[in-house]
């Protein structure tokens, strides 16, 4: 099974894509979707959604997840937040792709085994979970490379982790 994992954030967010039979997983397509803090934060939308577009229709995902919004001290960080996410999920529900959400803390207790991991943490358990020569360089990849990973843990069979 293909599955898509995005990371959002709104000058970088993360996308990755792996094949997984629900217990091995290998790297199919890795990166960022970058925009510019100087641009209107609308372009950065559209540019997050288009990038999304285009990922999909290349590499054909059969399922996705996204990271949910974590609890956050600044408003607007989370407001913009939710707002690359609202975009990001609907550039995969207009791609006829079923979308599951994971909270931060289930994606790092589903890949690292510890709900509160650090992102290094993260990033070389996704380098050995799919066989890399080296980590994601990128946080933002590797947090998808994750998401991604955990939906292919809990595909096929109701698990608490998941979001209906």
């Amino acid at each position: 099974m293909r599955i898509l994992g995005v990371d959002g954030g709104s000058v970088r967010t993360g996308v990755g894509i792996i094949e997984s039979d629900g217990r091995t997983h290998s790297l199919v397509y890795t990166g960022t979707i970058q925009t510019k803090p100087s641009q209107a934060f609308g372009s950065r939308l559209q540019a997050i959604y288009e990038g999304l577009l285009a990922v999909i229709a290349t590499h054909q995902p059969v399922s996705a997840a996204v990271e949910d919004i974590f609890s956050h001290a600044n408003v607007q960080s989370a407001l913009k937040l939710a707002h690359v996410r609202g975009v990001a999920m609907l550039a995969i529900a207009q791609s006829g792709i079923p979308c599951n959400e994971y909270s931060p803390n289930a994606i790092k207790l589903s890949v690292v085994g510890y709900g509160k991991a650090q992102k290094n943490q993260v990033q070389q358990m996704v380098q050995t979970l799919l066989n890399l020569p080296e980590a994601p360089a990128s946080e933002d990849a590797a947090d998808a490379l994750a998401a991604a990973i955990c939906c292919a843990a809990h595909q096929g069979f109701p698990h608490p982790l998941r979001k209906p």
